[in-house]
């Protein structure tokens, strides 16, 4: 069964949030100096402040309520979902967020693809936001399961579109592998699993992964912690709210695609809003989802999900908008076709790693070609 569902946190929560939030000492955080080891001290103030003296999550939650926003189970999952209905002249597109991030993502794709006669469906990943509580750890590989049954329980046996970054892409590419003939094809703006034999040839693709692989070494400290000790990191965050905000904002300022200001520091401000990043971390924080949300790395490693079989070829049609991303830097076309059937690819000039959301008429004039291209391929 599919309901209407209303965001709607309780005072108490409310209440809770911000005394967490007015009593986080500053004192007992020492300054290494902007943002070369972490999170930026600076930042992180400018954005506690806004949350203490001007973000109303009331006056937030009423406009996120003018959107359509559902419930319902599958396999014994709570969904939540934006579902934002066309006139169904075209497949159904579903796009899925990753980490830090959330449906909010997508906002500003919503209307337009259901103008053009699409029926748009975003889901709250499992665990996160509210899609919550979870019966447990779910992997990548049974969120692809879980949002494949959502469509299915939408549009029956029609096929759909995918459309994912982050996360998002990795559960995309495994309803490929699954679901093959169920989607019409899948687009997505970060391409990291494939099949298990597949090993860089060319010059470009051995100097490509050299050179990610140095920034990872950096960059993913929180990928290790979140997928083999959640619990231990869940036993702060969940007591932390600008604990869990100093985590999240890092991301968004490193893995964006951001000017930087003289000191090196990434210039978060030219791109988002102190009230565009509030609202995504309450997501995270308000509906306690914040330690949930990171169960899904520890479930990538419990499934063993982040490599295809041996000899994987996927078959159903892709699209790659290969956004500038500073960490996971794109992967070279030639080598994303040893996995993939890649029948879309552009290489695009800015846009980091929440492409929607920072490039959203870039992704949309992207995804609007892709799904022309398969349609006409398919149809």
């Amino acid at each position: 069964m599919v309901s209407p569902y209303t965001i709607h946190i309780p005072d108490e929560r409310l209440a809770t949030i911000q005394a967490k939030v007015a009593a986080y000492d500053w004192s007992q955080l020492p300054d290494t100096g902007g943002w070369r080891s972490g999170v930026g001290i600076n930042d992180l103030k400018r954005l506690v402040a806004h949350w203490q003296g001007s973000y109303d999550w009331r006056r937030v939650e009423q406009r996120l309520n003018q959107l359509p926003n559902f419930k319902t189970e599958v396999e014994g999952e709570r969904i939540h979902f934006i579902h934002v209905k066309g006139e169904g002249s075209k497949p159904p597109v579903l796009l899925l967020h990753g980490w830090p991030g959330s449906f909010l993502e997508f906002e500003r794709l919503l209307e337009p693809l259901a103008a053009d006669g699409h029926d748009v469906v975003v889901p709250s990943l499992p665990g996160f936001a509210f899609s919550n509580p979870i019966t447990g750890v779910i992997g990548p590989r049974r969120a692809a399961e879980l949002m494949h049954g959502l469509m299915v329980r939408l549009f029956g046996q029609t096929r759909y579109v995918v459309q994912g970054g982050d996360w998002g892409a990795h559960i995309a590419s495994w309803m490929a592998y699954t679901q093959p003939e169920a989607l019409l094809g899948f687009h997505i703006n970060m391409v990291s699993i494939f099949a298990e034999d597949a090993t860089p040839t060319t010059p470009e693709e051995k100097e490509l992964f050299s050179r990610r692989a140095a920034i990872l070494d950096w960059e993913t400290g929180y990928n290790h912690e979140q997928e083999t000790r959640p619990q231990t990191l869940g036993v702060a965050m969940a007591d932390s709210p600008v604990g869990a905000a100093g985590w999240i904002l890092e991301k968004f300022g490193k893995w964006a695609d951001l000017p930087t200001t003289t000191d090196g520091s990434p210039d978060i401000w030219s791109k988002f809003s102190e009230e565009e990043l509030l609202t995504n971390i309450m997501l995270y924080v308000a509906p306690s989802a914040v330690v949930t949300a990171t169960w899904i790395y520890h479930g990538k490693r419990l499934e063993g999900s982040s490599r295809f079989p041996a000899g994987t070829r996927i078959r159903a049609p892709m699209g790659v908008a290969a956004f500038p991303d500073p960490v996971f830097l794109p992967t070279p076309r030639s080598f994303t076709e040893k996995t993939y059937n890649v029948v879309h690819w552009t290489d695009m000039t800015s846009g980091g790693h929440f492409a929607a959301w920072e490039q959203p008429d870039l992704m949309l004039t992207d995804l609007r070609a892709f799904i022309a291209a398969v349609s006409g391929e398919r149809s």
